[in-house]
């Protein structure tokens, strides 16, 4: 992965999630401010279920 945000780098289940859910390039398109508070939020986040649930609820995929 070649992309990160602003310097900061992307959790591995974050990344696993975007990419499972085909949402990394809307992820990318957000802006800097809008991806750390994702991540940020990841962070808290126990279950691989849940991590998917979340990104494709905060990119209308479900």
């Amino acid at each position: 992965m070649d992309k990160i945000t602003n310097g900061a780098d992307i959790p591995v289940g974050l990344a696993v999630a975007l990419g499972k859910c085909q949402a990394m390039d809307a992820f990318f398109s957000l802006s800097g401010q809008t991806q750390q508070r994702i991540i940020e939020y990841t962070l808290t986040i126990e279950s691989k279920t849940e991590m998917l649930d979340y990104i494709q609820t905060i990119f209308g995929l479900k």
